[in-house]
Parts: C-alpha cells; structure tokens; sequence
C-alpha cells in the first residue's frame, strides 16, 4: 500500500521498481536530456502552446513549471510526478484537472522516454497513482484520453483493464490538430474488485 500525506510537496509513491516524485528544479538536466533526445518520439503526442510553438524547454520555464505545480499540489488540484528507475528519470505522469463535490474525479496522463518504452513501466506507474487517487484522495473516478492512433499508450489501459467509453470527437488540440480521444476510466468500484490483482501483479516484489 502507498502511505503518505497526499498534502506532501516532498511525497514518493513507490511501485515494484518505478518511484514517483515531484520534479525539482535539480532535475532539469535529466529532464531536458531525454526530452531533447527522445523529442521525435513525443511531441506527436503532445499539445501546442498558443501561436502555434511547443512548450518552452528552457531551465527558467521549467523553474516555473516546477512552482506551478507545486502550488497543484497544496490546492488539491493537481498531482505531477517523474518517474524514476534506479534514481534515473525516464518520464512523467500526471494527476489532473482534480474536481470535488458530486464528481470527485480526474484525469491521468504520462509519457515515457523512448528509451525506457516497453517495459511496463508505465501501467506500474499507474497502479501506484490508483493507489494514491483512491486510497489516499479518495476520488471516485480516473479517466484517461487516448489518441486512437496511439497503440503504445492504448496498451498501457488495456493491459490494467480499463472500460473503454467511447470516442470524444476533436476532444484536444495535438500536435496542432484537433484530435479525436477513445476515453477510459476505472472507478473507485473497479479499484476496490482489483486491488489485490492490482498489486499482487505491479506492486509487490516479486514473488511475496
């Protein structure tokens, strides 16, 4: 089980190998090497800010990444953290656009360094961020949205078994294209039925 103060700005989440924390202003260097290195790789994948450019990459624009975030994080609004293996950063998932009252919901997004794809790294991350949504959050719903096209990503939700709703047309502007999404979501239910799956299979070492 993940035990933290979810109001933390130094939390970690540990999976079976991944941790995930918030970034640090100490870890531009990592971060721009594998965004530089693998930026082929992502930015299909990606929003474009307004007047058509990607996202600033410079150490000044990530600073303030880094406080905006943190200030997510002690309104409640928002969880982002890198993922690490073995202390080294191969990429990012993010807890977001956190809304209370009858919803109590939100959306999961992440990316992996091309480097790193294929390892499964990304669906332990996501059983750690469940754990913490609906243990420690306690939300009800988590979604995730998915450009069809993108079978990478797509079998990241398939294989944790998560209920495809359908299809959210010109749902967000990618890569400078309105793109459709097949969206997804897992429950607070769908959690509670899985949990022991869940870990036994993501979280625990292996063989315990």
């Amino acid at each position: 089980m993940v035990a933290l103060s979810p109001r933390s700005l130094g939390q970690e989440l540990l999976g079976r190998r991944v941790a995930l924390r918030p970034l640090r202003v100490g870890d531009y260097r990592d971060w721009l090497e594998v965004r530089t290195r693998a930026r082929e790789w992502l930015v299909h994948w990606e929003p474009r800010r307004a007047g058509g450019q990607y996202p600033a990459e410079d150490r000044s624009s990530f600073a303030a990444r880094c406080a905006m975030r943190d200030r997510d994080r002690q309104l409640g609004t928002a969880y982002s953290f890198g993922i690490f293996v073995d202390r080294t950063f191969v990429g990012e998932i993010n807890l977001s656009s956190i809304q209370r009252g009858a919803s109590q919901s939100a959306y999961l997004g992440y990316w992996i360094d091309e480097a790193h794809a294929g390892r499964d790294y990304v669906p332990e991350s996501c059983v750690v961020v469940f754990a913490f949504a609906f243990d420690e959050l306690e939300l009800h719903r988590v979604q995730v949205a998915i450009i069809p096209r993108n079978r990478p990503s797509r079998r990241v939700v398939e294989k944790l078994g998560l209920v495809e709703e359908g299809l959210a047309r010109g749902y967000l502007e990618i890569d400078g294209v309105w793109e459709d999404h097949v969206r997804y979501a897992i429950t607070a239910e769908d959690w509670a039925e899985r949990r022991e799956t869940y870990e036994a299979d993501w979280l625990r070492p292996a063989g315990a």
